[in-house]
């Protein structure tokens, strides 16, 4: 008899219960008021992140496709 992992339902193996328990908890903290700045400042945030992480990569990338200066070709 093979067992099958259940389907993840939420992030990191929580499931709907758990996830609407901590959302209860997050508006008792901050407020109704903050949370649609808090989401907005975290959106921003991400997409900083993957803003700098793709010019990480481009940076990268013409770095190792640039030949050395001091190299001429054909002298190995």
């Amino acid at each position: 008899m093979t067992h099958f992992p259940e389907p993840v339902a939420g992030i990191f193996g929580l499931g709907g219960t758990e996830l609407i328990v901590i959302l209860l908890i997050v508006l008792l903290l901050f407020g109704g008021a903050k949370l649609p700045a808090l989401a907005k400042g975290l959106g921003q945030s991400i997409k900083e992140f993957k803003k700098a992480s793709k010019e990480g990569d481009e940076e990268d990338n013409k770095s190792e496709k640039k030949p050395d200066a001091s190299q001429k070709p054909g002298n190995n």
